[in-house]
């Protein structure tokens, strides 16, 4: 099995899969045994290579598209890509290794082009963010990820680079979404420039759901918590924690001890030790 992945990984032998040559001991450099250039992989070998990385194929995928899948893969690890990081990309977009050929080393080209020139990416950072949001890989640079990273830059969003979790989804979140954030802000009352500023302190606002996450939240502060707006204007923060497991019991609990007003700072930083130890 050794041989076998070994000669698998080797770009030049699966070329010689396709182009099969007569063996000549001379014509073989030594660095490289024989064995390993001229080791012919059968349709079940490669797929079990690609199932030890975590990638099922389909039993009907012929040995075409199984080379196509081996060739993004071996792309990916000129890149960067780990062996451990394959079941992760595997299972979070499995369209990446369909052996559909949907996804070509030119539209790879293209987006670790963007990573390096656009979002300033070093090889490691650029592994990280793929990595952390596969779907990545699936976006159209020109349509989907150059207009969005142009408007989080125009938005002074910065070091979109840096390997953060919001980072990686925010390159991601498709530019209308961005927009109907800062709408939805407008429509509480800030102006353009106050929406703008309060999605920029707080930028993970934007891979928020509005229906699930953001009104629902909203509709808490300032109907059933009686509190205005600029609460959290001042702490954009709020959006970030839940509302069943974190905002709720919490402020239920408060209203027990009549400490209501309590600044949602306060109400909602502190672990849950020191929170009802505080508030007991």
């Amino acid at each position: 099995m050794a041989v076998l992945i070994q000669s698998l990984h080797y770009s030049p032998a699966i070329q010689s899969f396709q182009n099969p040559k007569p063996y000549r001991r001379n014509s073989v450099s030594s660095s490289h045994p024989p064995l390993l250039l001229r080791f012919r992989t059968s349709r079940r070998q490669k797929s079990q290579y690609l199932k030890s990385l975590g990638i099922e194929c389909s039993t009907a995928a012929t040995v075409e598209r199984l080379d196509h899948i081996l060739l993004i893969v071996d792309y990916l690890k000129n890149k960067g890509i780990l062996d451990s990081d394959f079941p992760r990309l595997s299972h979070l977009c499995p369209q990446i290794f369909l052996p559909s050929r949907s996804i070509t080393t030119a539209n790879l080209d293209a987006l670790f082009a963007f990573l390096e020139s656009d979002v300033n990416a070093s090889p490691e950072q650029s592994r990280f963010l793929i990595t952390t949001c596969p779907e990545l890989l699936r976006r159209n640079v020109n349509l989907s990820l150059r207009p969005t990273v142009e408007f989080l830059k125009e938005m002074s969003v910065r070091n979109l680079n840096s390997p953060t979790t919001i980072n990686a989804h925010l390159i991601n979140t498709p530019m209308e979404r961005l927009v109907d954030k800062i709408r939805f802000m407008e429509q509480l009352g800030l102006s353009l420039e106050e929406s703008r500023l309060f999605c920029r302190r707080f930028p993970a606002i934007f891979g928020y759901s509005l229906e699930f996450n953001l009104k629902p939240k909203v509709e808490y502060l300032v109907g059933e918590m009686k509190r205005p707006l600029s609460e959290m204007v001042k702490f954009p923060q709020y959006l970030g924690f839940s509302l069943e497991k974190r905002i709720v019991p919490r402020y239920l609990h408060l209203i027990s001890r009549k400490k209501e007003r309590v600044p949602l700072p306060k109400m909602l930083m502190y672990s849950d030790a020191k929170f009802y130890q505080i508030w007991k």
